[in-house]
Order: structure tokens, then sequence, then C-alpha cells
């Protein structure tokens, strides 16, 4: 069954171990995110001991990974769960043969190729790289449209995961903000683990190894809900 409790980042790590899927917020499924099992002062504050600054750590001590992957939402999925994913949500493909096949958008094949280029790379140093606008509290730069957009599509398919959050900091070497996302590939975040086995299985066996996860974490959702939330 889906319970815990996270009171410290030793209790989140153990969580990601343990369960295999971690949604940061709640998810369409009740009960299903980190949000709904920690205090709100644990989940997000200015104070450093926090999911919020945790994530960054976590994603590394555990080798996961992070991103947008369910509803547009970030998750923490374990590696060997990722594989699967990956395999389902790509249907098999690599990137250049899903543009081929006429399955993917040129503007995401651009960005694609930009951060498999640069990997990793902060999210700042790839709109700036890339000639993509920017609008934040701090700063508004023109440019090219709809890197939001297509970051997410490349994150939703498993071409693309955070493999870190970067921090600036000031003269007095205090940390700033809240943190830039880095982006990678899952190739060049999980090497030889990921591109020696992603494609082992068909992508209808990994959903089914996926749904069946699922249903273990959550044996009262039916199942049509389930496949909603895996779509």
């Amino acid at each position: 069954m889906y319970d815990f409790r996270v009171n410290s980042k030793s209790d989140l790590i153990d969580v990601v171990q343990t369960f295999g899927i971690v949604p940061y917020f709640s998810t369409s499924i009740p009960g299903f995110s980190l949000e709904e099992h920690c205090h709100p002062s644990v989940l997000f504050s200015e104070d450093d001991e926090n999911t919020w600054f945790w994530k960054g750590p976590v994603i590394r001590e555990t080798r996961c990974a992070y991103g947008k992957f369910f509803e547009k939402k970030a998750a923490y999925v374990r590696s060997d769960l990722f594989l699967d994913l990956a395999n389902y949500r790509r249907d098999g493909y690599d990137f250049d043969a899903r543009y081929d096949d006429g399955l993917a958008k040129y503007s995401d094949k651009e960005l694609f190729e930009l951060i498999d280029r640069l990997a990793p790379v902060v999210s700042k140093d790839l709109r700036k790289t890339g000639g993509y606008a920017y609008s934040g509290r701090w700063q508004k730069t023109d440019g090219k449209k709809g890197f939001d957009t297509s970051i997410t599509r490349l994150q939703e398919l498993c071409y693309v995961v955070t493999s870190d959050f970067v921090y600036t900091v000031d003269k007095k070497g205090s940390r700033r903000g809240w943190g830039a996302a880095e982006y990678s590939t899952p190739e060049k975040w999980f090497g030889a683990m990921f591109t020696d086995h992603v494609y082992e299985r068909t992508p209808e066996e990994s959903y089914d190894r996926l749904l069946s996860h699922l249903a273990s974490l959550f044996p009262a959702v039916s199942s049509e809900k389930l496949k909603k939330f895996l779509k």
C-alpha cells in the first residue's frame, strides 16, 4: 500500500526507493503524491529543510529519473521502473527514428538535439543558447516561443529528464532563489544501464509491468483510472 510520511530528506530517499514512483504534487489518484504525505512546512518553505530543496540531492543520491512524466506534473521514478516507462512512452523509438517517421515536431527535435549536445545543461543556459524567449521574475527576453511546451513533451515521452537543480549564490555565499532545473537525456544521465536495456522488452510488456506496479500500490483503484494516469 502507498502509505508513508516524509519529514526528512532520508525519508524521501527511502520512499523513492521503496515505492518507485512518487509524484510531487497531487494527481488524479487520491493519495498518490508527496504533497499529500508531508506537512506543508516540509513540502515548501524558505527553510533549507524541505522537499523543494531536497530535489537535487534526492535525484543525485538515488540516481532516479525526475521530470514531468505524469499529467504534466513532476515525479520521481526509480531507475528500473523508468526503463519500462521510457520504453512504453517512446513506443520503442529513439528520437531520431520518431522524427523520421513523422511522429515528432521539428521544434521538439531542435530542442532535444540541443539538450543532447549540451547535457547536462541548466534551463537558463539552454534558453539562451537556443534563442528561446524567457519571462522570469527578474528578466525578460525575446526569442523563439514554445520552450515550455516542448520541454514538457520531451519529458512526457521520456527523452529528457531533470538531472539536478542548480542555485546561484550571493557575495556571502548564501543560496539565492528556488533553483533552476538542469536537463539531460536518460542516455547520458543513466549511461549503459539505460542504453543497454531500455528496449529489451516490447512496449506492451513494459506497459503491463507498470500497470501491475501501480495496481500493487493502489489495489482499490480501478484499472481504468490507473490506465488513464499512465497514458
